[in-house]
């Protein structure tokens, strides 16, 4: 049990906490046996879901021409202030910040798009053949409120795309998002776009923001209030029930945008029309980040508490030019893993079967247990889901353990079968037993025949021995 706390120049504080040490020892054992609030843990049982998507979202981005990229968890505070925006509501609320050891400011990723475009400019990948196409799955950070389908710590799959500056490209990652959608058989989700114009025509904008805002400045909240002179865009996005009823009779966008933004957005609705994708203008879509530029986009989903939105991206042609490099025109989405899952399961969708094990060795004696052991290896390096006893499990416990494993095989090895050289296979589903000689070769050869369409269907068959 701690007993007292270190202050830096003072020494130890002996003094009780609140509540007496025997409160404080309780209170310290359940910070050790729970997760953080907004945090959740992904078991066994669950982990197979979330890489199928993973799996799933990463290869169809692969047939777009989007390759992964992996970046730190953490960067540099001021890379999120300068592209994320210090009047966003992730930089002034939200961010889980704090200084290192060398005194330097360190933040947890908000979301994904700030470091890969660093990244990507950093291992000066513009330099190359353009565009630049990345994918990636990453954990992200946010001090909120939890809540279904919003946590503190919550994960993303997203694509960037470096060097590309026509509608094309714009209608490409929308298709790329809807491709996992559909590979992952969810329906329903419903496509909403706009623009939200360039810094030349915004700025047009920002002053009828100014003046509609201005005159209601009193019923504002206070961080609406500093917003409205610095970026009064972000007066659009505020969660503040009062804000989004005033921000609801807001002048429009669409209207303030120049024409070749205006020429932009009608060159994304003329190819998503071509590709059949089904879209909704909703000229409130402005996204919370202030490197967006000219098009926005969301795909919605209905039924899964306040949190909607299941995809969000845009265009973000100045992100490069304000990290330092050369003007990169560019784009990309986020997909939020957490709120994706709860469409599935809303709408039923399908999941591969979770893996079984093929075949349970189990063992009596010492001399048993080795050759167990080996024959295990043996079938795990064909690609084989092996087990045998680790734990000195009775026979009967060792049968039990191998029906909860859904073993499709079995056997038990004593001095008997050693003596033999043979041992006799059961198949769990309907008790048929074959006797197999001790030897790696025939279990392989045995567990291939006997679930080769199984595998097949599954996915890559091993190789036959």
């Amino acid at each position: 049990m701690a007993i007292g706390r270190y202050s830096q120049g003072i020494g130890w504080n002996l003094c009780p906490p609140p509540g007496g040490w025997l409160l404080w020892e309780d209170n310290e054992m359940a910070l050790l046996t729970s997760a953080p609030r907004g945090t959740q843990d992904v078991l066994p049982s669950q982990s197979a879901r979330w890489r199928y998507i993973e799996e799933t979202a990463l290869d169809t981005a692969r047939l777009f021409g989007f390759e992964e990229i992996r970046v730190p968890t953490f960067e540099h505070t001021e890379l999120f202030n300068r592209s994320v925006g210090d009047t966003t509501d992730v930089v002034q609320k939200e961010m889980y910040t704090f200084f290192d050891k060398g005194d330097r400011s360190i933040t947890l990723r908000p979301e994904g798009t700030a470091g890969v475009m660093r990244a990507i400019l950093q291992n000066g990948l513009i330099g190359g053949p353009l565009p630049v196409k990345a994918s990636y799955v990453v954990s992200c950070f946010r001090y909120e409120k939890p809540q279904a389908g919003r946590l503190r710590e919550f994960h993303q799959f997203g694509v960037e795309m470096a060097g590309a500056a026509s509608p094309a490209a714009d209608a490409q990652v929308i298709a790329l998002a809807k491709a996992v959608f559909d590979a992952l058989g969810v329906t329903g989700l419903a496509l909403e776009i706009n623009s939200i114009g360039c810094p030349e025509c915004r700025a047009r904008y920002h002053e009828a923001l100014r003046a509609y805002f201005q005159a209601r400045a009193g019923e504002l909240c206070d961080t609406c209030r500093a917003r409205l002179e610095k970026n009064p865009m972000r007066i659009l996005d505020c969660k503040s029930p009062v804000c989004s009823q005033i921000a609801a009779g807001a002048p429009r966008v669409l209207d303030y945008i120049c024409d070749g933004c205006r020429a932009h957005f009608e060159g994304l609705k003329t190819r998503l029309d071509a590709l059949g994708i089904a879209y909704t203008v909703n000229p409130a879509i402005v996204r919370g980040l202030d490197y967006y530029t000219r098009t926005v986009f969301e795909f919605v989903a209905t039924g899964i508490g306040a949190q909607g939105t299941v995809c969000g991206g845009g265009r973000y042609d100045g992100l490069i030019e304000m990290l330092g490099g050369a003007p990169t025109p560019s784009i990309g989405f986020a997909m939020g893993l957490e709120r994706l899952l709860l469409v599935m399961d809303q709408q039923g969708c399908a999941f591969p079967e979770p893996q079984r094990c093929t075949m349970y060795i189990g063992s009596t004696g010492e001399a048993a247990s080795v050759r167990a052991m080996q024959l295990a290896d043996g079938l795990r390096q064909e690609g084989f889901w092996a087990e045998c006893d680790t734990v000195g499990r009775s026979v009967k416990a060792q049968m039990k353990y191998a029906d909860k494993l859904g073993a499709k095989f079995s056997c038990i090895l004593g001095d008997n079968e050693l003596a033999a050289g043979k041992v006799t296979v059961k198949r769990m589903d309907n008790g048929t037993q074959t006797e197999l000689t001790l030897d790696e070769d025939a279990f392989t050869r045995y567990v291939y025949h006997n679930t080769f369409e199984e595998i097949a269907e599954s996915g890559p068959a091993p190789k036959l021995p």
